[in-house]
Parts: structure tokens; sequence; C-alpha cells
């Protein structure tokens, strides 16, 4: 089969599995925008006792569907005043509501939130019994450091993970951003330096009780990871994929179709943990048409919440991650999942129909997932791209000076930019040194769209649009 075909035959098949579950229960590109996409929301008190939980087959783990992803905890001003530091109290708030709710899968990794997450998310789980969370961490040697990469470095890391999450032990510790780099990577990092080996005995010792990867790209590694299972040589408790319904049957970049990962994790049973479910924000905010096309179906329910019940609707996937910085997205997620409301087959085919409108967009593919920065000359790359796709989004990306609403988008653009993205961190500054494009996971060509967008900028500046 061709990985980046329609599998149709597959999808159909997974739609009346999906109807049948049981159970037993990052919004938007702006990060100032605590919007849940599409005005009304889920209406109604916050279930506590309705989460819905899937099983890990390797330790019979009772994971709750809604994962909390620790990348993008709240930020306040640094006491100095020199920049920002995380916002702990909030931080502690949002934790403690989710495991009120039955959240109770929790992932970080050391880079996140410029490299305090772990620190953060220790602090906050630590003041609740270790026996009513999950931690996943991650061994983050995918940046180019030669000493993180050699066995000491690397176990290093692992044992500084556990320190800074306060634990003896890690409940899902993940070889991360696999595919990075290609085959060449996956070697120097995991085997050549017996990182791998390491890891298999932390496991049986119980260090680590579940052992996965996250895969970014590059399907030659994904299939090899895979068949390293097949041939007996280590085991897999499970694997982090990118799922949602524009990837799954029409994933970009080095990304494979979703169809493809998640069918060779269901013949293997390894449960799959699903990322950018929202497609870094950009599947809960659309434009009115589409917009109102989900709202007729379910007009008390939120854009995101779609996204949501589709990832959730695969009873392979074991939890769905989300980076929730306001508690209006925790607790939109909470009513998603507590219970889940598979997706009906009708609802599947107005999905993939969305999906297809959606990729007519001349939108970035851009899922803020932060690998290309920090910028060494300071450009912020995501907000670059989430401000663009957030115009499209709203119809603010005037193709001529002869639309109708030139002026009012004109004027929007220009004004948000300047309000979203400081000036000295913008486009025009991509100076096309390259150095961020081999961590896109996405494979933006992120200079030549830095150019395109600062010329669209400059255009328009000018009173004047190609």
């Amino acid at each position: 089969m061709n990985k980046k075909e329609i599998g149709r035959r597959h999808f159909l098949k997974v739609l009346g599995a999906g109807a049948a579950v049981s159970t037993a229960a990052f919004y938007g590109c702006d990060p100032k925008n605590k919007s849940l996409g599409g005005g009304t929301t889920n209406i109604g008190d916050v279930p506590t006792d309705k989460m819905t939980y899937r099983i890990t087959p390797t330790t019979g783990d009772k994971v709750s569907l809604l994962g909390f992803g620790c990348m993008r905890w709240p930020m306040k001003a640094s006491p100095d005043g020199s920049g920002e530091v995380i916002d702990q109290d909030a931080v502690n708030d949002l934790i403690d509501y989710a495991i009120a709710h039955g959240v109770n899968y929790f992932d970080t990794a050391p880079p996140y939130v410029r490299g305090l997450s772990e620190a953060a998310t220790g602090i906050a789980l630590k003041r609740h019994p270790r026996d009513k969370f999950f931690i996943a961490t991650k061994l983050s040697t995918h940046r180019e450091d030669p000493q993180l990469r050699t066995f000491e470095g690397s176990t290093a890391l692992y044992r500084k993970s556990m320190e800074n999450l306060q634990i003896d032990y890690i409940d899902y510790y993940l070889l991360h951003a696999i595919g990075l780099g290609g085959m060449k990577a996956v070697m120097e990092r995991f085997y050549d330096n017996g990182m791998l080996d390491f890891l298999i005995k932390e496991r049986e010792v119980g260090r680590i009780r579940n052992l996965g990867w996250s895969f970014h790209g590059d399907i030659e590694t994904f299939d090899f990871l895979l068949s390293q299972q097949d041939e007996g040589k280590v085991s897999w408790d499970f694997v982090q994929i990118q799922l949602n319904y524009v990837d799954w049957l029409h994933a970009s970049g080095w990304n494979t179709n979703a169809e493809y990962l998640l069918s060779e994790l269901e013949k293997r049973d390894i449960p799959a943990v699903v990322m950018e479910p929202l497609l870094g924000g950009r599947l809960a905010s659309m434009n009115n048409y589409l917009m109102g096309r989900l709202k007729q179906q379910r007009p008390d329910e939120s854009i995101a919440s779609w996204a949501f019940r589709f990832a959730g609707s695969f009873p392979n996937v074991l939890t769905v991650l989300s980076g929730m910085t306001y508690m209006e997205h925790l607790q939109d997620n909470i009513r998603t999942y507590a219970p889940l409301d598979p997706c009906t087959k009708e609802e599947f085919e107005l999905l993939e129909d969305t999906a297809q409108i959606i990729l007519k967009y001349p939108s970035v593919p851009c899922t803020a997932c932060l690998y290309c920065m920090p910028c060494p000359y300071g450009i912020d790359i995501p907000g670059v791209f989430a401000h663009y796709n957030k115009c499209i989004n709203e119809g603010n990306v005037p193709a001529s000076s002869q639309d109708k609403n030139y002026r009012k988008a004109r004027r929007a653009f220009l004004v948000g930019y300047d309000r979203d993205v400081p000036r000295l961190r913008q486009a025009s500054h991509c100076i096309d040194c390259n150095q961020c494009v081999p961590h896109c996971p996405q494979s933006i060509e992120i200079p030549q769209q830095m150019q395109r967008i600062d010329l669209f900028v400059e255009q328009l500046k000018q009173n004047l649009v190609f």
C-alpha cells in the first residue's frame, strides 16, 4: 500500500469500531486568545466521575483519554522584570482541577517551556498521591549536541528528569522525536551509545514502567523501530504519533498519514498516544463557513471538540494530549471525554470533507511544536506563522486591492501583526541561515515562507498586494 494514499477501507472499518467503543467516559494559533472556537461552547457542569479511560496492554494502567500536555504552561512576568517565568500557582490550579475531574496522564519533556516544564510539573504533582497520576517524559537528545548523545550525557538527562519531577520511577518514557535526522540520528542517539539497552534494563528493574517513542516524520525510522519488535529485539509499550482529521489521510512534510501509522500499531497491539489533535490550533479556529457546518450539527459544542472526538474515536488510542494553558480549554476537553461520544460514520465523512477544504487554503502547516526555536536571530517563527494562518481563517489576507473588504482586512493584518509579534521578531529579520529547517517535522521551508510573508507585509504597507 502506498503510505500516502487514502486508506478508505481501514477508515470505514474504524468508523464502525469507534462507534461501538464503550466509555467509562493550545486552542487556536493566538496564545492570547482563550476562545474555544465558534462562540458557544459546551454548556453545564464539568463532570468529575465520567472520564473515559483506556487500558495499557502491558501494564494494565487505566489511562484517561484526555492527556495533559505540559509544553504550554501559563507564564507571568519575572520578579526582576527581566522576562517571564512559569506561573506556578496557575499550574497547580490546572493540575489540581484536572486530577479532580479524572485526568491522570501528564506529558512533559526536558526542553518544554524553555527547560522549565519538568520542574513546574513536578512541583504541582508532588502535592498529590503518586498513584493518582502517570508521568510521561522524554529522552530529548534530538538537538545536535554531541555531549547529550553520549551514553554519559543521555543517562544524565534521564536522571535529571527524575530529579526535576521529584519521582523515583517514570511511568511512560519516550525516545523523543524519532525521525528528525533520519536513521543516522536513531542509531547515534539510541543504539551506538548503548542507550536503548540501558533503558530496557531500567524498565526491567521498574524505574521505567512503559517504554516507547514519539514519531516526528521519516517513515523509514517508524518502520525500523516496529521491525525491531517483530524480530524480538525490543518490545514497545506505546508509540506517540501525530493524528488529527487532516493528517489522517493528508499528512504533509515528513509525516505519514496517521491512518497508516495507527494501523501498523494496531497490528502489534501497541497503543497510540496522540499529539497534535488540533494541528497546532488550526482545527480549533477556522473560517465562518467551516465553523458553521460543524455548528449546524452540534450547536452547543466547541469547534475544538470535533477534533478531540475524532482522535478519541479510535479504540487503539490510549490518550490524546492537549496543551491546555487556560482553564476554559481544560474544562471543554473534559466535557468532550467525560464520557466520549464517538464520531458517527456521517461525522467522519463531514470531517474528511472539512479537511479537504482546509487543505485548499494557503496557510503554513505549522503546528507550533517549537522545535525550530530559538531562532539565533530572535525571530518568533511560530508567532509569525500563527498570525498569518489566523488571518487566513478570518479572511484578513486580501488577494487584491480590489477585494470588497480590502481596507478592513489590510488594517487587521498589519495592526494584528505588530500586536502579536514584536517588530524585532518579525519575518523581515530572517537572514536565510536555514538553521531551523532540519528541525521542522512538517518540512516547512521556513526561510522561504518568511520571505513570502515579509514580501506580503511590505506590499500591504505600500497599499499593494500580489
